[in-house]
């Protein structure tokens, strides 16, 4: 085994152990994971929020004991192999081993790592990236057609992680188009490999009009809830801020596009990134989406710079290439991962109120940022649950309705209590309620704001409040449990009602 291969181990074993350190034990799972691990139970071809490849890791999850541990494993894997696929593309362009240690150091030291600490398609999408960008530079490289063929095979699959992989389709070809490269429009190999991606992405497509596009259902609510909220100018601000430490790396490549000759068949990745944001920019896409388009540059920076750096007095900055962005990550860790409690935390934001690090998705500063309050008070919930569900006669069937997604997918992956099953009319789960079975008890899981109305209660025998969420830290903070027992009415059809109407507000 050679030093490089040695090298590349060491820093995929770091990239592990780092992304389980970055996290305090005191915090529980994200929001956004509940709902995708409980896709593991309810496998399709596709979703009303992602597309399915994120419910196939899921279930993979499920089939290893359904742990936090490998919650996290995963995109620590996708993180891992991004690196790889870099770390190869150096190696093809013949770059040094300082090339290759620079350009490994700048991916595993910027805001990759904080995507990478929660089981999201974003991970997966990042490594679709760059994969496709490694295969189309293999194909410039070799000739071989078979790298195109690759290149389809990670469109397909892409697009099967997150939709967003077609604004990257949409920047390749522009791309491409406006270089020499473009003669990779004249090969059969290329519509080949399109097809190929059309085959691996039917499946999907054919969910999608079964289902009258759900995907367009869920624009639709992003764009109306929460990309509202997005300024275009903001979200080229943010661009530069994911990789704060290792920007000089990125700089440097667009440089080389033009200025060092053996880059120049690769300009196209220039005018690939710059129509990608274009159209990010279009639809007011959230600051992270575009991340996914960086890691395959500093394969090219980290060559170019060890080219600038190999003679005379320059060759004293190649350590300093290479300690700045582990220093500059090291001292932003208490601002952008969750690695203390809340509270230490709350202090840390309110000295730096100018990085406006806590804005949310409604547009508003808060104490701590959201993804953090979004890993809080769920196992409280589950308990609670737990407590309430016990209180209920065992031989009838109670169901557990929760206001949002993040309530039900929580109880469900963090309950003690075999066969519990907690539903609700957001997201997916709107196609997941059960009403096979005669229901006699109800429990509530209620946002404090909503409550449980008069109406409700009046529908049973008994009404019971078990709690709430009391972290003050938790975006749940005063959801209330409650248990309703003995119902006077057929609480099925009412659902079944409720269901339909849900499935209409969605389609408007």
């Amino acid at each position: 085994m050679n030093q490089k291969t040695l090298l590349l181990i060491g820093f995929v074993l770091f990239k592990f152990v780092l992304q389980y350190l970055l996290i305090d034990s005191g915090y529980d799972l994200q929001r956004d994971e509940y709902l995708h691990l409980d896709q593991a139970h309810h496998l399709a071809w596709g979703y009303i929020s992602v597309p399915p490849v994120t419910s196939w890791f899921s279930y993979l999850i499920y089939l290893l004991g359904y742990t936090e541990f490998w919650v996290k494993f995963f995109p620590a894997l996708f993180g891992a192999l991004t690196i790889v696929l870099v770390w190869k593309t150096v190696e093809s362009l013949g770059g040094n081993l300082f090339a290759l240690s620079l350009a490994a150091i700048g991916i595993i030291f910027s805001a990759l790592t904080r995507i990478n600490t929660l089981f999201q398609p974003n991970s997966f999408d990042v490594l679709a990236w760059t994969f496709v960008f490694y295969t189309v530079i293999r194909h410039l490289q070799t000739g071989k057609n078979s790298w195109l063929y690759w290149m389809g095979i990670a469109f397909g699959f892409g697009f099967l992680n997150k939709y967003t992989v077609v604004f990257l389709a949409i920047g390749l070809v522009l791309g491409l188009l406006v270089t020499k490269q473009r003669q990779v429009f004249t090969n059969p190999h290329f519509y080949g490999a399109l097809a190929l991606a059309a085959l691996i992405t039917l499946p999907n497509l054919i969910w999608q009009w079964v289902n009258d596009f759900p995907v367009i259902w869920h624009m639709r609510m992003l764009s109306q809830n929460q990309l509202v909220n997005n300024n275009r100018l903001d979200f080229l601000i943010d661009q530069p801020l994911f990789f704060i430490g290792s920007l000089f790396i990125l700089i440097v490549a667009m440089v080389a596009y033009f200025t060092y000759p053996p880059f120049k068949k690769y300009r196209f990745l220039f005018y690939c990134l710059i129509v990608t944001l274009a159209v990010f920019m279009i639809f007011r896409a959230k600051s992270y989406y575009a991340i996914s388009i960086y890691p395959i540059h500093f394969a090219f920076g980290s060559i170019y710079l060890s080219k600038l750096l190999n003679s005379g007095w320059k060759t004293y900055l190649i350590p300093v290439a290479l300690i700045v962005p582990v220093a500059l990550f090291t001292l932003m860790i208490p601002l952008i991962f969750p690695i203390e409690p809340p509270e230490k935390l709350k202090d840390n934001y309110s000295r730096h109120p100018g990085l406006q690090l806590t804005r949310w998705e409604d547009g508003e500063i808060h104490d701590i940022p959201q993804d953090f309050a979004d890993m809080l008070g769920w196992k409280e919930l589950a308990a609670k649950v737990d407590l309430a569900y016990s209180k209920a006669p065992a031989d009838e069937y109670t169901l557990i309705i929760c206001d949002n997604y993040g309530q039900a997918g929580a109880i469900n992956f963090y309950t003690k209590t075999k066969g519990l099953q907690a539903v609700t009319m957001n997201a997916d789960y709107v196609n997941w309620i059960d009403l096979s079975r005669e229901i006699k008890n109800v429990i509530l899981v209620r946002d404090a704001l909503d409550g449980v109305s008069e109406r409700e209660i009046l529908l049973f025998e008994k009404s019971e409040e078990i709690g709430t969420i009391t972290d003050p830290n938790a975006r749940e903070y005063g959801a209330i449990i409650h248990l309703l027992l003995g119902t006077k009415t057929d609480i099925n059809a009412i659902l079944t009602s409720e269901i339909e109407e849900k499935k209409a507000e969605l389609r408007e």
